[in-house]
C-alpha cells in the first residue's frame, strides 16, 4: 500500500508540473535526473578536470633546472605550450600573434599543445594552418618530457603545469598571461591549482593593466606588463549608409562572458526599440523569445561588415577586458561594456558606454546609445598588436640570451 500511494504522489506531483510549467520542463526535469544519475554511477565528471594526475604540479614542492647558457645572436628554439584551438578562438589568435612575431625575428618555434584526452593532431595542425596562416611554427603534442628548447612559453593554468610536470629539464620558462585564469572558476580546488601557476617560478608576462595589477593584489606575485593591441588591418570604419540595430557576442557555454544578463537585457531592448534589429554572433542558441539574426562563427572580415551594419554592441567580460570591444570601436560602433574598475584599466576609449552589470543596466545602455546615437572616433583605437607583438620577443630575446635587445 505504501508503494502505491508514493507512486500515486509521484504522478500526482508529474500532472501538476505538466499543467503549470509546461511539457517542456518536465522533460528538461526528467532528463537533468537522468544525466546525474549517469554522472555519479560513472564519474564523468572527472573527465572535466583538464589535468592528466600525474600532471599536477606544486609549487611548495617544484623543483625545476636552471636555464643554460645560450648564444648571444643565435636564433632560439623556442616551444609555445597551448591547447588546442577551434576556428577564431581569441585567445589563440593573440597567442599566435606573439609566435609569429618570434617566427619574424628568425627564430625557430613549435607550438606544444595539450588535451589530456589525447589529440588528432593532423586534424589540429590543419584547424591552425587554415585559421591562422601567418603561423608557420612546427605543431606537434607535448612529448612526455620537454626538453631541447632554449625558452618554453605557457599560455593558461592548464599548461603551465604541464611546463612544470614535463620541463623540468634545462630551459628558460615563461608564462603568457591574458587572464587571471582562477577567476573562471568558484573558490575551490580548481581555483587554487590555477592560482598557484603564477608562483612555479616562470616569467609572468602579463597581458593588460588589469591582469597585472591582480596579479600583485591577489598573489603578490610580479609580473611584466605588454599592453594590449587592436586588429586595426581588419576592423576599421568601412560605413557608408546607415546604421541600425545591436550585436551581440553570445558564449552561452562560458559564464565570464555574461551570456544570461545579455540575453534578458536584449528582451527589454527589444520591447523598448523593435524597429531595432538584433544580431548575435558565436554560439548556437536556442530558447529566445525575441526576433533576431543568429550568425554563428564569423570570420573577422564578415564580423568587421557586421559591426559597420549596427549602432552599438554588447561586449560583455567579467575576467578581462573584451578584445571585441576595442574591434567595435575600431568599426565605427558604440560598444556598451560591464562596468568594472578593472575592466577600466585597459579600455580608456572616451567612446566605450560603461553600465552596470545588469539586465536593466545594460537596456539602459543600449536605449540611450540607439537614441542618442553618439559618434564614434575610431582614431582613439589602439593602433595593431605590433608593441605588444615587439614586447614579447623583447622580454623573450633578453632573457633567454641574457642580453639587452
Amino acid at each position: 500500500m505504501t508503494d502505491l500511494a508514493n507512486l500515486g504522489s509521484a504522478a500526482s506531483a508529474l500532472l501538476h508540473r505538466l499543467q503549470s510549467r509546461g511539457l517542456r520542463e518536465v522533460g528538461q526535469r526528467v532528463a537533468r535526473r537522468a544525466a546525474q544519475g549517469i554522472v555519479t554511477k560513472f564519474h564523468t565528471g572527472e573527465l572535466d578536470f583538464p589535468l592528466l594526475p600525474q600532471d599536477i604540479c606544486d609549487s611548495t614542492r617544484l623543483r625545476l633546472e636552471p636555464p643554460p647558457a645560450v648564444d648571444n645572436g643565435a636564433p632560439l628554439k623556442l616551444a609555445w605550450l597551448c591547447t588546442p584551438p577551434g576556428p577564431g578562438s581569441g585567445g589563440h589568435t593573440t597567442l599566435f600573434r606573439m609566435v609569429s612575431a618570434l617566427e619574424e625575428r628568425g627564430h625557430d618555434c613549435t607550438l606544444l599543445l595539450y588535451n589530456r584526452h589525447g589529440i588528432d593532431l593532423r586534424r589540429q595542425a590543419a584547424v591552425i594552418r587554415e585559421s591562422w596562416p601567418d603561423v608557420r611554427a612546427d605543431v606537434t603534442s607535448v612529448p612526455e618530457a620537454i626538453a631541447g628548447y632554449d625558452g618554453c612559453i605557457a599560455s593558461s593554468w592548464d599548461t603551465a603545469h604541464v611546463l612544470a610536470s614535463r620541463g623540468r629539464a634545462s630551459t628558460n620558462r615563461f608564462y603568457f598571461i591574458q587572464d587571471f585564469e582562477p577567476f573562471f572558476y568558484p573558490r575551490g580546488s580548481i581555483y587554487s591549482l590555477a592560482e598557484d601557476t603564477y608562483r612555479f617560478g616562470f616569467h609572468n608576462i602579463a597581458l593588460g593593466r588589469m591582469v597585472s595589477q591582480v596579479l600583485k593584489e591577489q598573489t603578490g606575485i610580479a609580473s611584466t606588463e605588454v599592453s594590449f593591441g587592436c586588429d586595426t588591418n581588419v576592423y576599421c570604419d568601412a560605413r557608408t549608409d546607415e546604421r541600425k540595430g545591436v550585436v551581440f557576442y553570445a558564449r552561452q557555454s562560458v559564464e565570464r562572458r555574461g551570456y544570461l544578463l545579455a540575453k534578458t537585457a536584449l528582451e527589454e531592448f527589444h520591447l523598448r526599440h523593435p524597429e531595432q534589429p538584433i544580431h548575435v554572433y558565436g554560439d548556437p542558441m536556442d530558447g529566445w523569445s525575441i526576433p533576431h539574426v543568429h550568425h554563428s562563427r564569423l570570420n573577422p572580415t564578415s564580423l568587421n561588415r557586421l559591426y559597420n551594419s549596427c549602432l552599438a554592441g554588447l561586449a560583455m567580460s567579467f575576467t578581462n577586458i573584451s578584445l571585441v570591444a576595442e574591434e567595435m570601436l575600431a568599426a565605427g560602433m558604440t560598444p556598451v561594456v560591464n562596468d568594472h574598475s578593472y575592466a577600466r584599466m585597459d579600455l580608456p576609449n572616451p567612446d566605450v558606454v560603461w553600465a552596470p552589470p545588469t539586465p536593466g543596466g545594460l537596456v539602459d545602455a543600449l536605449c540611450r546609445v540607439v537614441e542618442e546615437r553618439p559618434g564614434v572616433h575610431a582614431s582613439g583605437v589602439r593602433p595593431g598588436w605590433a608593441a605588444t607583438q615587439a614586447a614579447v620577443a623583447e622580454i623573450i630575446q633578453a632573457e633567454v640570451s641574457a642580453c639587452k635587445i
